[in-house]
């Protein structure tokens, strides 16, 4: 027994065309096995090569975002090196700084107490020139009052008047010789 709608008139009655049902049917698959190699030929390819370069966006956006991670890693790591070495610097700038003002007082301590001395050598140089020439003075004075000793007798009146002569006679200077007048 042959199903209803097989049966030619049941087919026909519902106006279908067997003969025509079935050359589109072959058509169809046909239609369907050209699409087919034609997919497989020309628009897989192209799809699996679209596949493959997303994917291979996709993994260089991967690396360029680790690459990036490392490059911030790198750069903060190179920031913290960097204020370490800017701190080093501002610290031996600062130590070169005080040790340089250290040498400067020292330096200027030094010329100090070296002109305090040359002055002191140069008081000491004046007073020993200014006793040389006291001695000297009254040496001259003491051997004029013996020359005029020894010209005239040695009473003590004499010897008085000799001395206030030779006083008068003396240069005046600041030795104290205008006190005893």
């Amino acid at each position: 027994m042959v199903p209803v709608f097989l049966e030619a008139e049941g087919i026909g009655a519902l106006g279908i065309n067997l003969p025509g049902l079935v050359a589109q049917l072959i058509n169809f698959g046909i239609l369907l096995v050209l699409f087919s190699w034609l997919f497989r030929r020309f628009l897989f390819p192209m799809m699996d090569e679209r596949k493959k370069r997303i994917e291979e966006g996709l993994q260089a956006s991967d690396e360029a975002k680790s690459r990036l991670t490392e490059t911030e890693t790198e750069v903060a790591a190179e920031m913290s090196r960097a204020r370490q070495e800017a701190q080093g610097i501002i610290t031996q700038a600062q130590q070169a700084s005080s040790r340089i003002q250290d040498e400067a007082r020292e330096a200027s301590r030094a010329d100090s107490e070296q002109m305090i001395e040359r002055a002191r050598q140069e008081i000491q140089l004046e007073r020993d020139a200014a006793i040389s020439d006291l001695r000297r003075e009254f040496a001259d004075l003491t051997i004029t009052a013996a020359e005029r000793v020894i010209r005239r007798s040695l009473d003590r009146k004499a010897h008085g008047e000799i001395i206030e002569e030779v006083l008068a006679e003396a240069p005046t200077g600041d030795s104290g010789g205008s006190s005893r007048n």
